[in-house]
């Protein structure tokens, strides 16, 4: 067997092991199974609740939860069930969506600048430093400005301050394996560099890129949501968690508890639910990589 396949293997054996243990954590296992149900129904909107979930209907404003508007209806009279599912496709596609690129550009940066250190690794650090010492909702406030609307602007938005936390963190790491018996076997067979960060040191780094990730996806939840109901997010034309609660401020003082309830508890729940899975992963795979 070659060095490479070995070290592979050896990786996917750990992986597999680790999955196992996380199996055994109810509570994480409970809240994987709830995202995916959660995730699976706002996918599945358009056949749960079919309509347009802006529609309004003023002869239904302000409804209290039941038969017919499981969730009530909001001043408008737009059912709060049909924009909770369609309004969770946005937040949790621009959530995952921000995440996964803000965890690909820390892992990138960490693992080459971990790798290669001298004036590559100052620089990454001192950027990330620099990025770091800026509060992020002033960050949001200028690049919103500089991007406009949309849900593309939220999403690079997001991933511009997320990324250093997963870069700090592999950066870290890397410097510990890269002192590690199959890399430096993996240098004196003339292995390159490319070949040693994709086949060495990214499988096993992939783990704790992966709780990075689903920690990530929750704060980005919560900043959407933000900066949605601040009205600097998502267009206040298309659903999404954070609209939703924009649009309750005046609900609430009608008494109208249910339309900022539902949404407020999606939010929370979620980032909840997603934490609990990043706390489960982060147990399961041990931070001593």
């Amino acid at each position: 067997m070659a060095f490479a396949d070995y070290s592979v293997l050896a990786a996917k054996r750990k992986t597999d092991r680790r999955w196992g243990q996380f199996a055994r954590d109810r509570v994480a296992l409970a809240s994987l199974v709830a995202l995916l149900v959660l995730g699976l129904a706002a996918l599945l909107a358009p056949l749960i609740t079919p309509g347009d979930p802006s529609r309004i209907d003023l002869q239904s404003t302000g409804l209290s939860p039941s038969l017919s508007h499981p969730l009530g209806t909001d001043l408008l009279g737009r059912d709060l069930l049909r924009r909770a599912l369609h309004g969770g496709r946005v937040s949790l596609a621009v959530s995952v969506t921000s995440a996964a690129a803000a965890a690909l550009l820390g892992m990138t940066l960490g693992l080459v600048a971990g790798y290669r250190g001298g004036w590559l690794d100052a620089a990454v650090t001192r950027l990330v430093d620099a990025a770091l010492a800026m509060p992020a909702f002033f960050v949001l406030v200028a690049l919103q400005a500089l991007l406009g609307p949309g849900v593309g602007s939220v999403i690079l938005m997001v991933s511009l301050v997320g990324w250093m936390v997963v870069a700090r963190v592999v950066r870290a790491l890397t410097l510990s394996l890269k002192e590690r018996e199959y890399v430096l076997a993996a240098r004196a067979l003339g292995c390159s560099e490319t070949r040693i960060l994709l086949n060495h040191l990214a499988p096993n780094l992939a783990g704790q890129a992966g709780v990075l990730f689903a920690l990530g996806v929750a704060d980005a939840l919560l900043l959407e949501s933000a900066l949605s109901f601040l009205g600097m997010g998502v267009p206040p034309a298309e659903p999404s968690w954070g609209n939703m609660l924009s649009d309750a401020q005046a609900a609430i003082l009608t008494g109208a508890w249910w339309v900022a309830a539902f949404p407020g508890a999606l939010i929370l729940g979620t980032a909840l639910a997603i934490n609990l899975v990043g706390d489960g992963l982060q147990e399961a795979l041990n931070p001593d990589v």
